[in-house]
C-alpha cells in the first residue's frame, strides 16, 4: 500500500482524532520531543500503533524536514473524497457552504485556506487535479491538521462542477478584486459556493465567466491586493458572520 510521512503535533494528533486514515508506525524523536509530542506518541500506543523513538537527525530524514516538532508517521494517503459524494450531500434546505479553489498553486496557501474552512463549518472543498496544490503532508502541517478533517475533492473540470453545483440550487460567488459589489453589501445566507482564484491572476476567464456572481474586498492603502489565503479568511467569516450570527444584537462597549 501505498504510504506517506505526517509530521508535527498537530496534523498527527488531528490524524489520529479524525479516524480516517491508516496508522503504521508513529516515530517520536528522542530526548527531543515535547511533552505535547510524547502525549500523542502515548495515544497512538494507546492504539496499538507501533511505535519507534529515533535520533531528531533520523526523524529529519524519515520526514524531509527539520520542523516535525519531534513526531512524525507513517500513514495511508490523504482519504480524498469524490465529487460525487460532495454534490450527493447537498440539500438547499441545509443551505449548503462550499468552497472551489481555482489555481491556487501554493501549499502555505491552500493550508492556510483549509484552516481557515474547517474553522468557519465549509462542508466541502473542490481543487482541480492539474495546476493545483495538492493535499501533501506539507499541506496538513501547513493547515496545523484541519486537512485531516476536511472533506476535499479533485475534480477534473472546475466549469463542469459549478454547473453541477448550480443544478443542485447553489448559487456561485466569484472572488474578482475589481468587482463593483463588496463582500460586506451581499447576501451570503443563501446555499454558496465561493471560488477563489490563484495566486497571480485569480480566477480564470471561463471559470468566472459561469460564477452568479463577482465579489471584492473593499481595502485601503497602497498594495494592489489581500493574498489568496488572506482574502479567502476574510470572505470567508464574512460569510459565516452573516450565515450564524446576522440577526444577534450588537452589544457596545461601555467604559466601567
Amino acid at each position: 500500500m501505498k504510504t506517506e510521512i505526517l509530521y508535527g503535533i498537530h496534523p498527527v494528533s488531528e490524524a489520529l482524532k479524525a479516524g480516517r486514515r491508516k496508522f503504521f508506525e508513529v516515530y517520536l524523536a528522542q530526548n527531543k520531543g515535547s511533552n505535547r509530542a510524547e502525549k500523542t506518541a502515548t495515544i497512538a500506543e494507546s492504539l496499538n500503533i507501533p511505535l519507534k523513538k529515533l535520533k531528531a537527525f533520523e526523524l529529519s530524514s524519515i520526514t524531509g524536514t527539520d520542523r516535525h516538532q519531534g513526531i512524525g508517521a507513517r500513514v495511508s494517503p490523504y482519504p480524498l473524497a469524490e465529487p460525487t459524494d460532495i454534490y450527493d450531500n447537498i440539500k438547499p434546505d441545509k443551505n449548503p457552504f462550499l468552497l472551489l479553489l481555482d489555481s491556487i498553486v501554493d501549499p502555505r496557501n491552500l493550508g492556510a485556506l483549509i484552516r481557515s474552512a474547517l474553522c468557519v463549518g465549509i462542508d466541502g472543498i473542490l481543487i482541480p487535479k492539474d495546476r493545483s496544490a495538492l493535499p501533501t503532508p506539507a499541506v496538513s502541517s501547513v493547515s496545523a491538521g484541519a486537512l485531516e478533517h476536511i472533506r476535499l475533492a479533485l475534480v477534473t473540470n472546475m466549469v463542469n462542477a459549478i454547473k453541477d453545483l448550480k443544478k443542485r440550487g447553489v448559487w456561485i460567488a466569484g472572488m474578482d478584486k475589481s468587482a463593483q459589489k463588496s463582500i460586506f453589501s451581499f447576501d451570503f445566507s443563501c446555499p454558496l459556493a465561493i471560488v477563489i482564484g490563484g495566486e497571480e491572476k485569480g480566477i480564470r476567464s471561463l471559470v468566472k465567466k459561469h460564477c452568479d456572481f463577482l465579489i471584492s474586498i473593499p481595502q485601503k492603502g497602497e498594495i494592489n491586493s489581500l493574498n489568496a489565503s488572506a482574502a479567502g479568511a476574510v470572505v470567508m467569516y464574512e460569510a459565516f458572520r452573516q450565515r450564524e450570527f446576522k440577526k444577534q444584537v450588537i452589544v457596545q462597549p461601555q467604559r466601567h
